[in-house]
């Protein structure tokens, strides 16, 4: 079976993230990644906290830290809470690694040997007071459009234009506050992406039918308008040192690289990393260096990460010259909205994933994002589509048939697996029925369509529904109490597959479905549709508990609660 690469595009090191960066990228990839595993490949799923850039250098100044320790600290509160939403990466890396800064400099030494680096003078703000240019988003002021007075120098907040720190009233440095500021020439490094247009373009070229058509698109629209060479140093105390043995005068003056470049790369630092606590046993460059035809490479990532990942990361592979693995597959989401209007960081508006977790068990909020992920087109949370969401799908549909059937079973069999009599004509239909749900399950969760793989598991749970009020065992056993223990035990096995089926979406609450059953040697990963067919993976016999309540049902009043905490419209 083939090897399986997996990324989430990075998540930055300033901030708690919201439900949409979530979905966007990180939940998709492990909902896949799970998937996979259970199939039996090979699998290796990789992310990290990207920490260099301004935002995280003014984010610790702001919380009087040296940036390092703040970095240190956030990455240690982000991977909490995705332990908290059961994310199973292989590896949770830093890209403010040792592995990183190596290979980064190793990709611009030899992006500078063949030419696609080339150091060019600028233009840039500098500030006595501070003793330092000014990278653009130092540079405080009003904005000429809209007159908002914390207008960053690349853009502003309120209005959303793009800005340069000259177009600022009154600019100021957002270390001292001084306007004493002074616009002299600077020497950075460029990556001449120009040069490396027609090989991207044959590359795309090569890929883009087998990708979304968001992910296809965006591509193409980049390579349409040109790429252009685009500075890839900074002059900030924080990120990858440009090294001395090739750029000494730079160096000295303490450039470091630009978040863009680095931050693509650590997803091969973080393989490193992760290589690096088990040196014996795992290979780092088996995944990433002359691994074409080994590995298959699914990155998942927000539409806004896309040309990142479909043109400017792969034209940097390209100009090493060397055999390093490039993406086979990208999956792009569109926008999770919060009614309508976009969830914000900076503003505080939406869910955030902390916040989520204090609220509800982390399978809630994995079943509700993934069931309605935003992959066609962008998609709204409203707090009255997650309650009835979980009400419908979660509480009634599976919760309540588990409850139910092991419940009645207990109270008129025991505590064991009923015997019964044979299957029948409604349990020959039931198996066909959960076969052909199966593989349409299978089917679309290879196709990486995850809505339609939600439906499908729906599907699954509205199939043993069907079934018992079908076969309505609390009337059987008032006149053949063999034919409602064979309806119960059919849907115990039901119940099985469930657990094992349901596993990459709502991993907890399939951990406790199979707990349910006190079977010892069960170490099924997955069931076929033929397997699934007989619906006799649970012998007669088997001692079960009731496990409890898988999902609560949300009130009208926690509804209320909710949007009067978070509000029920963007501001």
């Amino acid at each position: 079976m083939a090897r399986h690469l997996i990324t989430s595009a990075l998540p930055y090191i300033n901030g708690i993230k919201h439900l949409g960066n979530m979905v966007g990228s990180m939940l998709p990839a492990d909902v896949y990644s799970r998937y996979l595993r259970q199939r039996g490949h090979d699998v290796l799923y990789i992310c990290a906290t990207d920490e260099h850039g301004t935002p995280a250098e003014l984010a610790a100044k702001e919380r009087g830290l040296p940036v390092d320790e703040f970095c240190a600290q956030a990455h240690d509160a982000q991977k909490a809470v995705y332990d908290g939403f059961a994310l199973a990466f292989d590896y949770f890396g830093r890209s403010s690694s040792a592995e990183n800064r190596d290979i980064t400099q190793h990709f611009a030494r030899k992006l500078n040997e063949n030419g696609f680096i080339e150091e060019r003078a600028i233009r840039q703000v500098y500030s006595p007071a501070d003793g330092r240019f000014l990278p653009d988003r130092y540079v405080e002021g009003t904005c000429p459009h809209c007159g908002y007075d914390k207008a960053r120098g690349d853009q502003c907040e309120n209005c959303t234009r793009v800005l340069d720190p000259t177009d600022l009233i009154e600019p100021r440095s957002a270390i001292s506050g001084s306007t004493d500021l002074e616009v002299r020439e600077t020497k950075h490094l460029f990556l001449l992406q120009s040069k490396l247009q027609h090989e991207v373009e044959e590359w795309v070229a090569r890929h883009e039918q087998d990708w979304p058509q968001l992910a296809s698109s965006i591509a193409r629209k980049w390579l349409t308008e040109g790429l252009h060479d685009r500075a890839i140093t900074r002059d900030l105390d924080w990120g990858v040192p440009v090294p001395a043995d090739t750029w000494p005068e730079l160096a000295a003056e303490g450039k470091v690289f630009y978040v863009w470049f680095d931050a693509p790369i650590e997803y091969i630092g973080a393989t490193k990393e992760w290589a690096d606590q088990d040196p014996e046993n795992r290979d780092w460059k088996s995944w990433w260096y002359e691994a074409d035809d080994t590995v298959r490479y699914t990155q998942f990532m927000a539409k806004d990460n896309v040309p990142f990942h479909t043109v400017m990361f792969p034209a940097t592979e390209l100009g090493v010259r060397e055999p390093w693995k490039k993406v086979d597959y990208v999956k792009a989401f569109n926008w999770l909205t919060y009614y309508g209007g976009k969830f914000s960081t900076s503003q505080k508006r939406g869910v955030f994933t902390d916040q989520a977790l204090d609220i509800l068990p982390a399978d809630y909020w994995r079943y509700f994002l993934i069931a309605n992920a935003p992959e066609s087109d962008d998609s709204s949370f409203t707090w009255e589509h997650f309650t009835a969401t979980v009400n419908k799908d979660l509480a009634d549909t599976l919760g309540n048939f588990v409850n139910r059937v092991l419940s009645f079973s207990r109270k008129r069999f025991g505590d064991e697996v009923p015997a019964g009599g044979e299957p029948g004509e409604a349990e020959t239909r039931l198996g066909e029925e959960i076969a052909r749900l199966l593989a349409e399950y299978e089917t679309q969760m290879e196709a990486l369509q995850f809505r339609k793989a939600a439906s499908a598991l729906r599907a699954l749970w509205s199939a043993g529904n069907s079934y018992l009020e079908e076969k309505a065992p609390w009337l059987e056993i008032k006149t053949d109490k063999d034919a409602a223990a064979l309806t119960l035990r059919t849907a115990m096995n039901l119940i099985h597959l469930y657990a094992v089926v349901s596993e990459p979406f709502i991993p907890s609450s399939a951990a406790a479905m199979r707990a349910a059953f006190t079977l010892p040697d069960d170490t099924a990963t997955w069931t076929t549709p033929e397997e699934a067919k007989s619906l006799t993976s649970i012998p007669v016999g088997t001692p079960f508990t009731v496990p409890p309540v898988l999902f609560a049902k949300l009130t009208d009043e926690d509804l209320e609660a909710y949007k009067a905490r978070f509000g029920g419209q963007p501001a």
